[in-house]
């Protein structure tokens, strides 16, 4: 395909090398690193089960399973009985208050988590839960519950009845993958799914303080992609993340995922592929390409589809194991960067077992873009030793940080031009499952890294639930 052929010649040199080593930080800005200052306890006996190779408590795509707002840290989970809860502290401190909301986890799978999300305009906190392909709940609290934590006691009285719907507004009957964005203006949005894996739609609701909005679907899943190996006509695009920059310009990295296996070499990977890149600067109505082109309208006909030009920032087959979902951030100048994972193709070009094989030669990636605009690729010397995916954040200084499975830091500076990737932390003594939850939003607040984790265990036994947390550089 040209666009491929494009894109490859154009990333073709771009992987570590001298032309972008310097980068533009002040020489006196230090660079990354970590230094534990604390573990907290959220459950002792927190739920456990292994589903999709992850665990319902822990998962990547949970956007802000732990956040922070107005000097408190809020996290959710699920009991050892399963019952939804929402814990917070003040920042810093060692104990959790925890309420439960009036829910309780009806399957075992560890799609079903719970994400949380703030309205600034009247000081709600969101949650909504327990959802694959089928209904969610939704629980919202008292306004101003988030603006007067010191002041409003914490208890289920604070919270409201869950709901099948938001407010009455029902989105679809096919609802996956939570993901609140709080907006400038004291507004939430919710980025979710329609329909099910290889044949999804991502959509976005919007609250105002009063009621809910259904903006309408984005992406499209229809369309002819076609490998060397054959050919597929439907598909879901799956989002690393869908953030605002500090201008307003809301960014979301994603790969695709065929319905169809015949793209795929064998059998026994996983039909993943290319890495795309989309934005918009209206909120979320209209979508545009790498180069500025309209590609897509949120509600309209014209969606962004991957018969779509300019999409592709990073082109990888279907053979290679590439991971969905992974993680995204925007530095300090609005710029995106994505951490993917994939084999490369120096360890063969056909995976046969997605899991086996991204466990024994997977391998993690910076993708970026940089002042000029062209897309840089770093890979980051850590081996996966593991399936699963690992969290991308940086600091004030827009040094980046990698949160492998296992509690694991590695980072790099922005005055190396990210090329300078060193193991910060091992996880040893963590004992932590895999994937990990990342507060996305606290670095900024108080220059601190927090770390969600499960301790690993076996069968269905419930395993304590942890933060670690990490003084960033000052």
């Amino acid at each position: 395909m040209n666009r491929r052929t494009l894109l490859g010649a154009v990333l073709a040199g771009a992987v570590v090398t001298p032309a972008f080593a310097a980068g533009s930080a002040r020489a006196a800005d230090p660079g990354p690193s970590v230094t534990q200052t604390g573990i907290t306890t959220l459950d002792s006996q927190a739920v456990f089960f292994v589903s999709y190779d992850g665990l319902v408590n822990n998962n990547s795509f949970q956007k802000n399973g732990l956040l922070t707002y107005k000097g408190y840290q809020y996290a959710v989970w699920y009991t050892a009985d399963k019952n939804a809860v929402v814990g917070r502290r003040v920042l810093g401190g060692s104990t959790w208050s925890t309420v439960q909301v009036g829910h309780t986890l009806k399957v075992n799978d560890s799609h079903n988590v719970i994400s949380m999300g703030v309205s600034k305009i009247d000081g709600r906190l969101h949650l909504n839960m327990d959802s694959h392909s089928d209904g969610f709940t939704y629980v919202k609290s008292v306004a101003g519950l988030m603006d007067n934590p010191a002041g409003l006691s914490w208890t289920a009285a604070r919270f409201g009845a869950p709901q099948s719907t938001l407010d009455g507004l029902a989105l679809t009957s096919q609802f996956t993958y939570p993901q609140f964005v709080s907006l400038s203006d004291g507004k939430l949005q919710l980025s979710y799914r329609v329909g099910i894996s290889g044949n999804g739609r991502n959509a976005i609701a919007e609250y105002d303080g009063t009621s809910w909005t259904n903006l309408g679907e984005w992406s499209s899943s229809t369309g002819t992609y076609t490998s060397e190996h054959g050919s597929s006509t439907a598909r879901n695009m799956y989002l690393h993340g869908i953030d605002y920059d500090k201008n307003g310009r809301l960014h979301s990295f994603f790969t695709w995922r065929e319905q169809n296996g015949a793209v795929m070499c064998n059998s026994g990977g996983i039909t993943n592929h290319d890495t795309g890149y989309v934005y918009s600067d209206d909120r979320g109505r209209t979508w545009r390409n790498n180069a500025g082109a309209v590609v897509g309208t949120t509600g309209g006909s014209d969606k962004v589809a991957v018969t779509d030009s300019g999409l592709v920032v990073d082109p990888l087959n279907p053979d290679h194991s590439l991971m969905n979902q992974e993680s995204q951030f925007t530095d300090s100048s609005g710029l995106p960067h994505a951490i993917i994972s994939y084999v490369p193709g120096r360890f063969g070009q056909c995976t046969t077992n997605y899991v086996a094989n991204r466990t024994a030669n997977g391998r993690a990636f910076h993708l970026r873009k940089n002042s000029a605009g062209s897309w840089q690729k770093t890979e980051i010397p850590v081996p996966l030793n593991s399936s699963q995916r690992t969290k991308l954040v940086l600091d004030k200084y827009d040094n980046a940080y990698a949160i492998f499975p296992f509690g694991r830091i590695a980072g790099a500076s922005k005055a190396s031009g990210y090329t300078d990737w060193t193991v910060l932390y091992d996880g040893s003594g963590l004992n932590a499952f895999g994937e990990v939850v990342i507060d996305e939003s606290r670095i900024a607040q108080d220059n601190v890294l927090s770390v969600l984790y499960q301790e690993k265990s076996s069968g269905t036994t419930p395993s304590a639930l942890h933060v670690v947390d990490f003084r960033l550089p000052a």
